[in-house]
């Protein structure tokens, strides 16, 4: 007996998720014969680096009501909340755990056996093949054939900082988000944070709850913290864009008139921004790309990246109290450890300074060298794949298509989510990625169905 139509989708958190609901509904949609195969690293299917966290005060940071995981949908998230009992407003912040539990059950209620399965595999993969269908290699030798396979690989941990941290040992974390990672270092010794934007804010959350007494010191150089959510939300406001070519200088000046017409409100033109983010990225050529990253990005995601009023009282009273000590500067001495401690050099507004601290976290944010990672280096070093042109990730078709070396689409391999930052930029929330997946689940359902796989445009 033929075996169904199979798409890989590697990577299981909240891309890898939202990728396979949309496919197997499609698929369903169109009595589409179907099996989805989800590959984790760590188990963690729906859950992925956000969504596994178990502190119940690790908020969402976007309202309720903007989280539903189907595209068309935007009311399920609090219809299905409600349905456990949980009294939910579309405005509220959910917990981060709660969100985890309702992608799992979204993800669950998608299958329909025997016609759409889904496979759930654990394991890293290490290698792809590509020739006649395609096959994915994992780590402990394993191999999973499909027809064609999604690259839903979410944020990578942060970069390594092996010059700094080299005599840190056991006390460096150095991805907060691996399993136990924050659990560790809540034993009430102070802790150096690098970075101090969602993450840091995170680890300062629950680092306080669990000890009290422990000091966080959160060091960046612009030492910019997330701006809160106001309550209520304002009204997106429509930003008037100059046509034609775009400088960032045009977009920061069309920015500040907006704001300034709004008597200096920027909640609303930011968030009326959002929706107009990825055709403006296209917009900017590569020069423009880049120098927005050097000069724009960090107060641009300060600003987008908001966190909720209840996360922000926190960090405010931390703050306050000074169990949370924001420093402008950066790490300039490698690590000398004890048994109990770390002592690092540091320079503070100019002035060069020691901490001794119990613990070194690294919340720079996602790493986007694909070299660091064997299987994204491997496909652009064997020609599959290219970088974007700022790199920040692979780059895609306006299909989702992974481009290989000479710019030719591939019929059998697409990407979504934040590995296509630097062709989109606005693309590591759900909002963006639900309508990714949306977009790619027909054409996929075509690509392993049709007998000649042909990318086209559409997403």
């Amino acid at each position: 007996m033929p075996r169904s139509p199979s798409v890989a989708i590697i990577g299981g958190g909240a891309s890898g998720a939202l990728a396979a609901i949309h496919l197997l509904r499609h698929a369903r949609a169109r009595a589409t014969l179907m099996e989805v195969i989800l590959i984790d690293r760590d188990g963690r299917h729906a859950l992925g680096q956000a969504y596994s966290t178990t502190d119940p005060h690790h908020l969402l940071n976007t309202t309720a009501d903007r989280m539903s995981a189907l595209d068309g949908d935007h009311g399920h998230l609090v219809r299905w909340a409600r349905d456990r009992g949980l009294e939910v407003d579309g405005s509220d912040y959910l917990p981060r755990p709660v969100y985890g539990r309702y992608l799992r059950e979204v993800l669950a209620a998608a299958e329909r056996p025997p016609a759409q399965v889904l496979r759930r595999v654990t394991g890293t993969v290490t290698a792809l093949h590509h020739r006649h269908g395609v096959s994915v290699r994992l780590g402990d030798g394993r191999r999973v054939d499909a027809d064609a396979i999604v690259l839903a690989l979410g944020n990578r941990p942060p970069a390594a900082l092996p010059q700094v941290v080299a005599g840190a040992g056991s006390r460096y974390v150095a991805d907060p988000w691996r399993t136990d990672a924050l659990a560790r270092i809540c034993d009430g010794a102070p802790v150096l944070v690098l970075g101090t934007g969602l993450t840091m804010v995170d680890v300062a959350v629950t680092v306080s709850r669990t000890r009290p007494d422990a000091v966080v010191y959160a060091l960046s150089r612009h030492a910019l913290l997330p701006r809160p959510h106001p309550h209520p939300l304002p009204l997106p406001v429509p930003t008037p864009i100059p046509s034609g070519p775009l400088k960032i200088a045009d977009l920061l000046r069309a920015v500040r008139l907006a704001v300034r017409s709004r008597g200096g409100d920027w909640h609303g033109v930011v968030d009326g921004l959002r929706p107009q983010a990825q055709a403006l990225w296209v917009r900017l050529t590569p020069d423009e790309r880049r120098r927005f990253l050097r000069l724009v990005a960090r107060y641009w995601e300060v600003h987008r990246h908001r966190i909720p009023p209840a996360t922000a009282a926190r960090i405010a009273d931390l703050r306050a109290s000074g169990r949370l000590r924001l420093l402008r500067g950066s790490l300039v001495q490698a690590a000398t450890a004890a048994p109990d401690r770390l002592r690092l050099g540091v320079e503070v507004e100019g002035v060069a300074r020691e901490l001794d601290v119990g613990w070194l976290v690294n919340a720079t944010g996602p790493g986007s060298r694909t070299v660091d990672d064997p299987l994204l280096s491997g496909l652009v070093t064997d020609g599959t794949a290219r970088p974007d042109a700022v790199r920040l990730g692979l780059d895609v078709d306006p299909s989702g298509a992974l481009l290989d070396a000479d710019g030719h689409p591939n019929a059998r391999i697409f990407a979504l989510g934040p590995l296509l930052r630097g062709s989109l930029y606005e693309t590591t929330a759900v909002p963006e990625i639900r309508a990714q997946a949306a977009a790619l689940a027909p054409r996929l359902v075509e690509a392993v169905t049709s007998p000649v796989l042909v990318p086209r445009p559409g997403f």
